[in-house]
């Protein structure tokens, strides 16, 4: 080490030591400090990037103070705070199962101020190390560039699985991975001559040819079945129009909609009667972990957009037979509306089998456009509700995943700004309490200021997608 880095070190030393000592006789505020993002006592995975955030109203010096059971950290900003990863991996480390203790001081002028401090849970179990996901302008009909990334949850890199750019602009969309498996993995590429459905599998990428006589549109909102054999799609023909004088801006709706299995192996198409009706709007299918059963949305079909607001989606199922392609005689509703009112979408199974975690808004299935739209999540061996206040808020709360351990999920929410869709995390316990929903970690804390895309179709995923745009074109042609 040279001689001027290690004056400046000790430099920063006594400086740092004068503060220490300085804050010691600080006078206490006695409240919380307004730090953005909102990390006050949450609950994280020990695996989880550094939550660096900003103190609001200050540009001011100031000092974090992190303390474990044994270790703390100190770190000194100038209105932000970026915690160190390896010391911050460490202390989450060693305080598995419990929690930290992180105090604010501020300094205006020559006197320090302490805020009152908070909590952070560690809990015991991880969550996977990835998340897929697209971002897009919050537009209504047209794009620019467009991709789908992934983002290192352990720390901040942000790669692309696949851009646009590459294939002359076009919409790039629906991406779904089989169990969490990052080797396993489909997506839409709508437009010009790379235009299909890809395919990524056990190392090899290619097209789905998903053209049958048995379907009236493109297939969307792909769901894998566990054995890797099938993918549940469904067909929709949407429309979207726009209110003169509504909250919401915009509606999304489907004239018609379908669900049918691809047979990947045989290239084939099926369906039951169940699934597509003529006298019901079908969509948004999802296995379960076990692939006994088929999840969906189906709605009484109805004049649109002249009846949408009486548009109400019931959570049905239906048993499946993977072996012999075979459908139950009939589908149970596990969500009704005549009962409970609302609509439902997108139901998404834990993968133990136990939860059931869906949309709700009051009419129609594309919630991310509804303000009132929130996350509910059903026990399935009682039928009866989780308490979901510490993660819905009074934004829109829309498309969620489940990690593949069960214990953490994350969701897209307009809770920022009404605006712009983010991403946060929220922790399940082994007795079915929810912790306090997170936002997804920067390493500038104000990053989601100058981001000026949207989150959409969040996905967790147990490692990192290793194929890359151009080797997905190459292979594609």
């Amino acid at each position: 080490m040279g001689i001027f880095r290690k004056v400046l070190l000790f430099l920063g030393y006594l400086i740092f030591f004068s503060c220490s000592v300085s804050v010691r006789n600080s006078e206490d505020m006695g409240v919380l400090p307004d730090i953005f993002p909102d990390y006050i006592n949450v609950t994280v995975p020990a695996n989880i990037a550094p939550l660096n955030f900003c103190c609001r109203g200050t540009q001011s010096r100031g000092i974090l103070l992190i303390e474990g059971r044994q270790d703390s950290i100190k770190v000194s900003s100038s209105g932000k705070f970026s915690i160190p990863r390896h010391k911050w991996q460490k202390l989450l480390e060693e305080n598995k199962g419990g929690e930290i203790k992180l105090t604010v001081f501020t300094k205006n002028g020559d006197v320090w101020k302490k805020y009152k401090p908070f909590f952070i849970a560690i809990a015991p179990e991880p969550i996977d190390p990835y998340i897929a996901y697209r971002l897009i302008e919050p537009g209504y009909s047209a794009w620019d560039k467009m991709g789908i990334y992934q983002r290192d949850i352990e720390g901040y890199h942000e790669s692309p699985v696949y851009e646009n750019r590459v294939s002359n602009f076009n919409c790039v969309n629906c991406h779904s991975f089989c169990m969490q498996d990052p080797g396993q993995m489909l997506f839409h590429v709508r437009g010009g001559p790379n235009a299909g459905t890809i395919l990524i599998k056990e190392g090899k990428t290619g097209k789905l040819n998903t053209k049958a006589d048995t379907v009236h549109s493109p297939l969307v909102y792909p769901s894998w079945h566990p054995s890797g054999k099938y993918v549940a799609f469904s067909v929709n023909k949407t429309r979207q129009v726009f209110y003169a004088n509504n909250r919401d801006r915009v509606e999304v709706f489907d004239s018609k909609s379908d669900v049918v299995i691809y047979d990947i192996g045989k290239h084939e198409v099926f369906t039951t009667p169940l699934l597509s009706s003529e006298n019901a709007f079908e969509t948004f299918p999802s296995f379960s972990p076990d692939g006994k059963i088929l999840y969906y949305c189906s709605a009484k079909a109805l004049t649109v957009p002249e009846k949408i607001d009486s548009v109400k989606y019931n959570l049905c199922s239906v048993s499946f037979d993977s072996e012999r392609r075979t459908f139950g005689e009939k589908a149970d509703t596990i969500y009704n509306v005549k009962i409970s009112g609302g609509s439902a979408a997108f139901p998404r199974v834990s993968p133990d089998g136990e939860y059931l975690l869906f949309t709700l808004s009051e009419f129609g299935n594309f919630h991310i456009w509804h303000k009132d739209a929130d996350l509910y999540l059903m026990d399935l061996k009682t039928g009866k509700y989780v308490d979901m206040q510490s993660v819905n808020s009074n934004d829109v709360e829309s498309y969620h995943s489940w990690s593949s351990n069960n214990r953490w999920f994350v969701f897209s929410s307009r809770r920022m700004d009404g605006l712009y869709t983010r991403l946060y995390i929220a922790y399940l316990d082994n007795k079915g309490k929810t912790g306090k929903a997170f936002l997804l970690p920067q390493k500038d804390p104000e990053y989601y200021d100058r981001l000026m895309k949207s989150y959409n179709i969040p996905e967790m995923i147990k490692g990192k997608v290793e194929i890359n745009s151009y080797d997905i074109v190459n292979h594609t042609r």
